[in-house]
């Protein structure tokens, strides 16, 4: 009988600039280009476009640089789950988990494939989203499938399979793509500023804090103060979706050398260039069209937009192009990292069983396949947009869930080794939680549709949980047993 110890095991295969790249990969993908539209139809002005983009970015490099104490105590696969687990316990870290796998990251994974889709479209227009292969009814809901979704489950099956033949091969997708990707972007911007207009800038900027719905027939509508706390938490839902996944890293603690050390500067590394990158891009964008252009873009394509302006009718296969480089880059890292999380439930118990197995390659081959699946299904559904709008609210409870564990963790185990401290402790912690309760209670009040879907997921895994406790300690029940 084969012993636990000749067990293919994690290979420390990843540095520093591997999980950097990892950082900045999973967190560009198609949201820079697009969801700025809709960000400024919400304030209707330059300069709370961009507060909103610095909010998140400041929001989002407090947590990154938090989450180096946590990652530096427990340099597991795993990430985030094991600091809930750690911090609470295992129900919380369950929860967290199983959101994870039924919309967190398969939806991104899903959402990030079709855009990858639309915008090899503009290329080869075979492969259109408007080019239906299917559809029937189911009830009353049109169920169809699209070229646009067949070829983005055709990337996500690509991808994991390339996963599955070990880290070394995930990683040198992701370096070559994410590298390109970065220097595709300062070129975009630097461009833009070559090509900023003077007059178009002056306009903008001349009323920067007057904020204010901008609606698609250009007319103006006015926000009360409540409104627009409102306005602003809703445009943060772009922002962050744009920003999120930045955690990624954490979940491969397992294969990284050094990990105390190379996760925190890995998270701390990648979330400032992409946020440098998101706010700079938003800046180009005011220097080269209108406020009305940017809200009305076609199909919110802001960076299609502004691509006409710098290049010309090649700028729309520009951006196509870049948008192909970073969604198929973003995917890859997405894949490679969702699947860590499933494999350290499995050890838990909390999965299934084979999840908690890995290959020849030393990688959790079954949770890839698994993951692949859902995210094809939802791929078909149509419905990852909406489920990672709802999921918005979750993601950022758990983000502020963690960051209070730092505190729970310094009175709970004030002697654990911690060779890495949260910058800015106590401050810069207590600073995220407001903001991402302040941004959690104003969703609550204005968008609600944005939040309670959310929680209902969150909740289902409660019952789930107890079935997959009972069925840990059950031998008749192996597939989920430790």
């Amino acid at each position: 009988m084969t012993t636990k110890s000749t067990q293919p095991k994690l290979k420390h295969e990843l540095g520093l600039l591997d999980g950097t790249m990892l950082v900045a990969g999973s967190m560009i993908g198609s949201g820079i280009f697009i969801v700025s539209a809709d960000i400024t139809r919400n304030v209707g002005s330059a300069g709370w476009l961009i507060a909103v983009w610095l909010i998140t970015g400041f929001m989002t490099l407090t947590a990154a640089v938090s989450y180096g104490e946590l990652s530096a105590m427990f340099p597991k696969a795993g990430g985030q789950y094991v600091y809930l687990k750690e911090s609470y316990n295992k129900l919380v870290a369950f929860l967290y988990g199983w959101s994870f796998f039924a919309v967190i990251q398969t939806g991104t994974i899903a959402a990030v494939g079709v855009a990858f889709s639309k915008f090899t479209a503009y290329i080869i227009p075979a492969v259109s989203e408007d080019n239906i292969l299917f559809g029937t009814m189911i009830g009353s809901w049109h169920f169809t499938i699209s070229a646009a979704q067949c070829v983005s489950i055709v990337v996500i099956v690509l991808l994991t399979y390339v996963n599955t033949k070990g880290v070394q091969s995930g990683k040198i997708i992701q370096n070559i793509f994410t590298i390109t990707k970065l220097l595709s972007l300062f070129g975009l911007i630097g461009f833009g500023f070559l090509a900023f207009k003077g007059d178009v800038w002056h306009a903008n900027w001349s009323h920067a804090w007057d904020m204010h719905k901008l609606n698609a027939d250009g007319s103006i509508g006015t926000l009360t103060i409540a409104a627009a706390l409102g306005a602003i938490a809703a445009s943060m839902v772009g922002s962050i979706f744009s920003s999120d996944s930045w955690n990624n890293v954490t979940f491969i603690a397992g294969e990284m050398n050094n990990p105390k050390r190379n996760i925190g500067l890995s998270l701390f590394l990648g979330t400032l260039i992409v946020t440098i990158i998101y706010v700079s891009a938003n800046v180009m964008y005011t220097g080269v069209l209108s406020l009305h252009d940017i809200a009305t873009a076609d199909k919110d394509r802001v960076a299609v937009a502004a691509s006409h302006v710098i290049f010309g009718n090649l700028g729309t296969y520009v951006i196509a192009v870049m948008i192909m480089i970073s969604t198929f880059g973003c995917n890859n890292g997405l894949i490679m990292a969702g699947a860590r999380v499933y494999y350290t439930m499995a050890k838990d118990g909390l999965f299934f069983k084979k999840t908690g197995t890995l290959n020849k390659f030393a990688v959790p081959e079954f949770g890839l396949w698994i993951q692949a699946i859902v995210a094809s299904i939802l791929c078909m559904s149509g419905k990852y947009g909406d489920l990672l709008d709802m999921i918005s609210f979750v993601v950022v409870i758990f983000y502020v869930l963690t960051i209070i564990g730092i505190y729970k963790l310094r009175i709970t185990r004030p002697n654990a080794e911690r060779p890495y401290k949260a910058f800015g402790y106590p401050v810069l912690p207590a600073i995220y939680i407001l903001m991402g309760i302040a941004f959690c209670i104003l969703l609550i009040i204005y968008k609600p549709a944005f939040t309670w879907p959310g929680l209902i997921i969150v909740l289902i895994g409660i019952p789930i949980y107890y079935i997959a406790q009972r069925n840990s300690t059950d031998e008749d029940t192996p597939e989920l047993a430790d």
